[in-house]
């Protein structure tokens, strides 16, 4: 029986595993360790793989109606339990409770969307004499490995088309917040058969051990561009099937038509939502010049009057800590790179290391150049370079400049020059005076080096199938 304020296991086969070596987790607004959860073995991942195996033989030939309405009753189990995972959320990841909303209610709707979702079978041909037709069929073992920043809803969104499509799951939640989907894996147990989904806690060795397994056809990854280059090189020996979601360093431009003070909180929210761990964030902020002066200084006022970063617990709070100490120490270095140079600050930049938690204060860079570290690279945290921008081709080309094709964002009132500047723009989802907008039949995935295939949308589910085509030779034989 599920219970969320117990101590923390693995699930394998349905069965909870523990280990006597443990790891600590923190609450980043804290510091403190809140729980400990087990350090998988080398022999338990291979038991958990080994159970996904034999699981995928009876789980796959099950029929469609019926894995649906698995996966839709655990959507509608976790939305009955969104409180707890809610609050346990913002403990082992930081974020205050609307992130922590969003994130907990968007999981169960995913699953309960994704429950909807299928893939008919395609007849190519179909004559008196031959009849061809492509099917899906699952792919096999999916090894899924999450990252830190929205720990259940990147997990669902690999977990919920991979049961849809047949497969069956090795979850490997990040060390730094593997409690709310070890409790989620628990709480799957009273709805999946033993095997199904399976969920390991450990560190990088953990990973290694996964992606270079035999007995694993594929691997959904979420996580740096860095990290997706050993994943790739961990599964190429057994030629994998990947979904990698990498990093951004996500362009948003402005338009000299817009009013600064209203577009002032939607650019806040574009840059600094889940306070910027977030591979959609906007993280190079191009505002045309006759308008520079005027957002920049919005935005400003704006992060002094209505944004106060704190514990994600405390009701108004807006932004919460930098998730664990080694990305806040990775934006830490970005603040030195600034300082160091001379940059120019609008507001915050000095960071207080005398803080209870892994705090950093929202900072606008102003106008530092464009072959910057903080303009090239992506802090994934609150700094943001604010720059100058005058020709439109420059500012596209400027916006195409990078090795990530993730995201980006284009305002203003002139719809033409809105798309027109959209459709130019090397990225994978393309936003226009909106920003952050998902859903499970819209595709999600990036260009360049941000990534390989895609989640979401019947895409999405058909990245965890194999293409098979039959063809029937109807009079021979």
């Amino acid at each position: 029986m599920f219970k969320i304020n117990t101590d923390y296991a693995m699930t394998i086969s349905g069965d909870a595993v523990v280990t006597e070596n443990r790891l600590p987790v923190f609450n980043p607004a804290t510091k403190e360790v809140i729980a400990e959860v087990p350090n998988c073995t080398r022999e338990q991942c291979e038991s958990a793989i080994s159970s996904a195996r034999k699981a995928f033989a009876s789980w796959s030939k099950a029929d469609l109606s019926w894995r649906q309405a698995a996966v839709k009753a655990l959507g509608q189990a976790l939305e009955d339990r969104a409180e707890e995972f809610m609050a346990l959320l913002t403990r082992e990841q930081g974020k205050p409770r609307p992130g922590a909303e969003w994130e907990i209610l968007g999981s169960a709707h995913w699953l309960k969307t994704i429950a909807t979702q299928s893939l008919a079978d395609e007849v190519v041909l179909d004559t008196e004499e031959r009849r061809v037709v492509t099917r899906y069929t699952p792919v096999g073992v999916v090894g899924a490995i999450v990252p830190w920043n929205f720990p259940l809803l990147l997990a669902v969104w690999k977990i919920a088309p991979a049961l849809v499509a047949g497969c069956t799951v090795v979850m490997k939640p990040s060390p730094y917040t593997p409690l709310c989907d070890l409790k989620f894996a628990e709480l799957a147990a009273d709805f999946l058969p033993p095997g199904v989904l399976n969920c390991v806690s450990g560190g990088d060795d953990l990973g290694r051990w996964i992606t270079a397994s035999p007995e694993v056809n594929k691997i959904a990854f979420t996580g740096s561009t860095e990290t997706g280059r050993h994943v790739m090189r961990s599964a190429a020996d057994t030629i994998k099937r990947l979904t990698l979601e990498l990093g951004g360093n996500d362009p948003a431009i402005v338009l000299p038509d817009v009013d600064p003070k209203e577009i002032a909180p939607k650019l806040f929210w574009a840059a600094f939502q889940n306070n910027a761990q977030f591979c959609n964030a906007a993280k190079r902020l191009y505002i045309h010049e006759s308008v520079y002066d005027d957002v920049r200084d919005a935005l400003v006022n704006y992060i002094r009057t209505e944004v106060k970063v704190g514990d994600g617990s405390e009701p108004d709070t807006t932004l919460g800590p930098i998730q664990n100490s080694m990305q806040y120490e990775k934006v830490k270095e970005f603040f030195n790179d600034c300082r160091e140079n001379g940059y120019r600050f609008a507001c915050g930049g000095e960071i207080d290391d005398s803080a209870k938690g892994w705090f950093v204060p929202v900072t606008l860079v102003d106008n530092p150049p464009e072959s910057s570290r903080i303009v090239q690279e992506e802090p994934f945290g609150p700094i943001l370079p604010l720059l100058k921008w005058s020709d439109e081709g420059d500012v596209i080309e400027r916006a195409n400049d990078t090795i990530y094709g993730l995201a980006a964002t284009v305002w203003g009132k002139d719809l033409d020059a809105l798309q027109r500047i959209g459709t130019q723009i090397e990225a994978g989802t393309v936003w226009l005076n909106e920003v952050h907008q998902y859903s499970p039949e819209q595709a999600f995935g990036g260009h360049k080096q941000s990534g390989l295939g895609c989640e979401n949308s019947l895409h999405g589910l058909a990245e965890y199938t194999n293409r098979q085509t039959i063809t029937l030779n109807k009079i021979g034989g």
